[in-house]
């Protein structure tokens, strides 16, 4: 926490995206991680941070859109195109800022547009993607998880009918999939899936999808038991369960790619992760498969 939180006062320019995105020490991945960890609510040493972000994600170019058929043209154009009547935006960066600002107490009248963005993106299907291919027609796991909390927790601080069902439909997505197969036949969709992580970031895994079904309440819908019995199956001998990949290397001091302020454990497919353990439990009880 100390770690996070002495990246207050480096918030760089305004208008410049390196310091709020840069993976993964940018401002957006430490509120991001305070969020996660259940940092006390009302913060107001965070209000710089949350403008900054704000700034970027709620910027001209979000409310800009043209329609292309190629993904050159889609990636030479300013704003976010629409391919097949389809927004093509990674959502997750709305998404993850609205869950940040408002799991932290923080937010403020932006937080409307930011729901606004995310309703007007959103997939038939759905849930959202950021492909640019014109013929990707499904939506992504890893961008469609982040917008799902973040409008699950402002559905449920302002009683937004439109953002609760558009929770809803994002459960879908994941349900319909059992959290890690295919429709078509059943297999696993990537590896990645099956593999836990902390913190998982942008990424997606099944203890990831787990969490979420349990913040939005519909863990013990009889579709997640697939995905549930995988993470018991998990488990340590010692009761714990392992980060066995991980997305980031520790850098406490210098900023570099990929790295992170924060030792999270490290990865071992034999030795507990603490982080992972204790989202893992929180989902089993959830769940009813462990008392309380």
């Amino acid at each position: 926490m100390r770690a996070l939180l002495s990246r207050r006062d480096q918030l760089g320019r305004p208008g410049t995206a390196r310091r709020v995105y840069y993976k993964w020490q940018g401002l957006h991945w430490v509120l991001a991680s305070l969020a996660d960890l259940g940092y006390p609510s009302g913060d107001e040493s965070l209000y710089p941070i949350r403008d900054r972000l704000l700034e970027l994600w709620l910027g001209p170019s979000y409310f800009r859109e043209f329609a292309t058929r190629t993904e050159a043209e889609a990636y030479r154009g300013r704003g976010v195109p629409v391919m097949e009547g389809r927004y093509r935006r990674c959502a997750s960066q709305q998404g993850n800022a609205l869950y940040s600002i408002v799991t932290l107490g923080i937010a403020d009248e932006r937080a409307a547009t930011l729901v606004e963005r995310l309703l007007h993106w959103q997939w038939p299907d759905g849930g959202w993607n950021c492909d640019r291919d014109p013929d990707a027609d499904t939506s992504s796991f890893m961008e469609t998880l982040l917008p799902m909390l973040g409008l699950a927790v402002y559905a449920r601080g302002h009683r937004h009918a439109a953002a609760l069902k558009a929770v809803r439909r994002a459960a879908e997505v994941f349900l319909r999939r059992h959290l890690f197969k295919r429709v078509s036949d059943g297999r696993v969709i990537r590896p990645e899936f099956v593999t836990l992580h902390y913190p998982l970031y942008w990424h997606y895994d099944v203890l990831g999808g787990l969490k979420g079904m349990a913040r939005i309440g519909t863990i013990r819908d009889p579709r997640c038991a697939d995905a549930l019995d995988l993470l018991e199956e998990r488990r340590l001998p010692d009761g714990g369960w392992p980060a066995e990949e991980r997305y980031y290397t520790v850098s406490p001091r210098a900023v570099k790619a990929n790295a992170d302020y924060v030792d999270w454990g490290g990865t071992s497919r034999k030795r507990l992760n603490e982080w992972v353990t204790v989202d893992a439990l929180a989902v089993l009880r959830a769940a009813g498969r462990v008392r309380a």
